[in-house]
């Protein structure tokens, strides 16, 4: 895995979108072991944290109970002890003590509490459908969904008076508006997104009863002061509606957003666990040591010009050269 070659350029960060004193956060999905793609995310959020004065959370994500394991957190919080990226609110140990206000498991009756606000405000109502009818109904009407592009909902259940017993979703629906943001990565700048087009009314809740990730992140983000937040480029057509969704909740200065280059393998995919990305307990039995795999991440998205290894503390000075 470490043989992997580098497809970014050298990234460059705008200062000037940078809050004073950022709190960021590390906030992977608790669905399989850690890789070097979320070695990548974490040398920059901690080193863009440090370089700034910031402050970095970790929250773990495990609204997804279908794929949860407990062997998948344990074995997270053992990886970042190992790196020597010490969180400063999220702490392991605190983790490994029992129950947590950042273990997003742990939160639901925060995400139940704003279900109900936006709920008696109008903003949400009940969806029955499944990825299959909505597929179905495409296909019928000569609009059949296309691999590796997002297919929007149609709105089928937004006048339909489903009922909270039926096995359904909650969605929110979303007026047509545009949204215009400015990433932190120069090399993509102002972006403009219309998220009614690219995803249709937001699914909430799936219709297994779970907060989706879309949800979870906004009220997470806006409860936890979370006012960058740093995550890969394969996200960012997820931006628009969060700002959207955050502004119905009263948050009308979302945070910045800063979306960094993926790494990819030698057939342009992204490193996914999905797809059996090798995780860093492989590379550990490997021989391979913490501060070659975290400057080999670095050099992967473009923080440093060569593939030399840097350990946590390094990082700071590391992503400080970035900035411009």
């Amino acid at each position: 895995m470490l043989d992997l070659q580098r497809q970014a350029q050298p990234l460059r960060l705008s200062a000037r979108l940078l809050p004073e004193r950022p709190v960021t956060r590390f906030a992977p999905s608790i669905t399989g072991r850690l890789h070097l793609g979320h070695v990548a995310n974490a040398a920059l959020t901690w080193g863009l944290a440090r370089a700034t004065g910031g402050a970095v959370l970790l929250r773990l994500e495990d609204h997804d109970r279908s794929r949860f394991r407990p062997e998948h957190e344990t074995a997270l919080l053992d990886d970042l002890d190992w790196l020597g990226l010490v969180p400063d609110r999220g702490r392991t140990d605190e983790f490994r003590a029992g129950a947590h206000e950042l273990r997003q498991s742990d939160r639901r009756s925060a995400h139940d509490a704003v279900l109900a606000e936006l709920a008696d405000a109008g903003l949400t109502y009940r969806c029955a459908c499944t990825r299959a009818s909505l597929r179905r109904r495409l296909e019928a009407a000569g609009h059949p969904p296309q691999p590796g592009v997002e297919t929007p909902y149609d709105g089928r259940c937004r006048d339909r008076a489903v009922t909270v017993d039926a096995e359904s979703g909650c969605r929110l629906r979303l007026s047509d508006e545009e949204v215009t943001f400015e990433d932190a990565a120069v090399d993509l700048g102002q972006q403009v997104q219309r998220p009614s087009e690219q995803c249709g009314d937001l699914l909430l809740v799936d219709r297994a009863g779970q907060v989706t990730y879309q949800l979870g992140v906004v009220v997470d983000d806006r409860d936890q002061g979370v006012d960058l937040v740093i995550r890969g480029r394969d996200i960012l057509d997820s931006t628009g509606r969060q700002l959207l969704l955050a502004r119905a909740l009263g948050r009308d200065r979302g945070p910045v957003h800063l979306h960094h280059p993926l790494i990819v393998d030698d057939g342009g995919r992204k490193l996914s666990k999905s797809d059996g990305a090798t995780g860093l307990d492989v590379l550990r039995e490997r021989g391979h040591d913490a501060a070659t795999v975290l400057g080999r991440a670095a050099w992967l998205i473009g923080l440093q010009e060569e593939p030399e290894p840097v350990r946590a503390e390094g990082l700071g000075a590391l992503v400080g050269k970035c900035l411009d």
